[in-house]
């Protein structure tokens, strides 16, 4: 079997009496895309959290390719190979989309290599037409894009996206869709996400939290027609 990039063993996080984060034990293998849903105040997001380094989890461990990473810092798992997107863009308004991508390609690389690595996200993530756009001036769809070429401008073994999707249209949903799918050519990817549309487009295995727990974990399917997974989370327009 592939080898296993991302585990995490009995992770916990309190705040105060609130348990957000309840014993989750999860393990992605390489190439393997997972979408993580439930209900708001599920945990997801403070899962999210604990694996990037945002938090650092009351209990349990982190672990990236056998490495503990528990207790990281975010530029820590970024330095480790792994492409974090949190919903707080790390973005400047002020400059074209290639001036972006290759400042955050110069923070691993020399200034040569940042520019064609830059070109190479371009052309891979089809942004060629608003390359010298400047970034205040896009519609939210394309700034979205942007930012995961801002993600993978590194070349991660490990993204890590939350709610990728979040206010977009239908046609950038099916845009998005196509960039995440080139993205897992060469990465693991877990993604954070309430766009059903979205997920069903490229998901294959979903886990789905629920009061702090994993409630269910199996293909996309099978947890879309799950009652129980119904009753708690997608309701009736599932």
């Amino acid at each position: 079997m592939a080898e296993i990039v991302l585990e995490t063993v009995g992770l916990t996080m309190r705040f105060g009496g609130v348990v957000a984060s309840n014993n989750v034990d999860f393990t992605l293998r390489a190439g393997e895309l997972r979408c993580l849903i439930g209900p708001n105040g599920a945990g997801k997001s403070t899962f999210f959290k604990c694996v990037t380094g945002l938090l650092t989890p009351s209990e349990g461990q982190v672990f990236m390719r056998n490495q503990e990473t528990t207790g990281w810092h975010p530029h820590q798992v970024a330095a480790f190979g792994v492409g974090i997107k949190t919903q707080m863009p790390n973005v400047m308004d002020g400059l074209s989309v290639f001036e972006n991508i290759w400042m955050a390609g110069r923070r691993f690389m020399s200034s040569i290599e940042a520019t064609r690595k830059a070109d190479e996200i371009i052309e891979r993530l089809a942004l060629g037409s608003i390359a010298k756009a400047e970034l205040g001036h896009l519609a939210h769809g394309e700034r979205q894009r942007v930012e995961l070429g801002l993600v993978v401008v590194a070349d991660p073994w490990l993204v890590l996206l939350d709610e990728p999707a979040a206010g977009m249209t239908a046609e950038d949903v099916d845009r998005m869709s196509d960039v995440i799918r080139e993205i897992t050519k060469t990465a693991a990817v877990v993604i954070v996400e309430h766009d059903m549309q979205f997920i069903r487009s490229i998901a294959s295995t979903v886990t789905v939290f629920h009061q702090g727990k994993v409630l269910m974990e199996d293909h996309v399917d099978k947890v879309m027609s799950d009652p129980v997974v119904r009753n708690v989370y997608l309701g009736k327009k599932a």
